[in-house]
């Protein structure tokens, strides 16, 4: 480890792959504070639908970037990015461990890459006349205009890729060379959590199931009463856009809950688009073997003494 700059960990992987309950550990460990790289995990009063950590966890391990907004507000990649850099400098000034922890690999890269958001304001005629165009048609877009921006994309949420297409069209050039790496002045140490898929999905089904339980449609009817509405963005996350068919009769509640078992395995597919198994920045655990919580932390602790780490 690099002395003069400041430590950041990086734990990332699949969602219900574990990284909130080793995060935990490694913070509790060596000092650390988490700080969050779900964009799920900014909206005030979405807990359930969100596996947002409890009370009890924030509490034993100071969070950051998590009920930042309300779920009318928009938080933008660059707010994000600015706002995540003044916390890590912030935690490793104070002399602790700074350990940025997600799965929406857009944020992560924004922070570890350093990327140069685009200055693009909102265009909102252009983004009008996007948003009356068919799904497909908006996909054959992207695809053609940018086909990089189009692989890193989640291509089944039409508000990313229509504000992609909104930068490219403003700015006349791909989102994807706007976007340049200016790395930031971290010493930075990347974990990734894996598990077999079969077994994955089968967590994931866990989730969706003890979500229901635990009281998620009551929870979304609680936000419809305050007034938030359907087409607002964060609406469109996992759960709450599937419940919100069932609340306007286009299916059942088993339909529903089955749809988000679904499109929730279909998301942690995409997410490998943005951590590879091959990047050898990233040191791949996965989390099915025995002792891998304490592989992990040897892991770490030898990169934090500076010592050469083998996994």
């Amino acid at each position: 480890m690099n002395k003069k700059l400041t430590p950041l960990l990086v734990i990332v992987g699949q969602t219900a792959v574990g990284k909130t309950s080793l995060s935990l550990k490694l913070a509790q460990l060596f000092n650390g504070e988490i700080v969050s790289a779900d964009s799920r995990l900014f909206y005030r009063g979405m807990d359930i639908g969100t596996a947002k950590p409890s009370l009890a966890e924030q509490t034993a391990v100071s969070h950051h970037l998590i009920d930042i907004c309300n779920p009318d507000e928009t938080l933008t990649l660059g707010n994000y990015q600015r706002m995540a850099f003044e916390i890590i400098d912030g935690i490793g000034n104070n002399g602790r461990l700074p350990i940025l922890v997600g799965g929406t690999g857009q944020y992560v890269k924004a922070v570890v890459e350093g990327w140069g958001i685009p200055e693009v304001p909102p265009q909102p005629a252009l983004r009008d006349v996007l948003e009356q165009m068919d799904g497909d048609e908006l996909v054959r877009w992207i695809k053609a205009l940018d086909p990089v921006a189009a692989e890193r994309l989640d291509l089944k949420n039409l508000r990313r890729v229509i504000r992609a297409l909104e930068v490219t069209l403003t700015a006349g050039i791909p989102i994807s060379v706007l976007q340049k790496k200016s790395p930031p002045p971290y010493d930075i140490c990347i974990v990734g959590l894996d598990r077999e898929r079969s077994v994955l999905y089968e967590r994931i089904d866990k989730r969706v199931d003890l979500m229901m339980e635990d009281g998620l449609l009551a929870e979304l009817e609680g936000l419809r009463e305050k007034g938030y509405g359907r087409s607002l963005p964060s609406m469109s996350g996992l759960g709450y856009r599937q419940l919100w068919a069932y609340i306007d009769g286009e299916m059942t509640l088993d339909e529903a809950i089955e749809r988000i078992k679904f499109e929730t395995h279909r998301f942690s597919r995409q997410q490998n688009t943005w951590f590879r198994r091959d990047d050898e920045k990233i040191a791949w655990f996965d989390m099915g073997d025995d002792g891998v919580e304490t592989a992990v932390v040897e892991y770490v602790r030898n990169w934090l003494e500076g010592e050469d780490s083998e996994w």
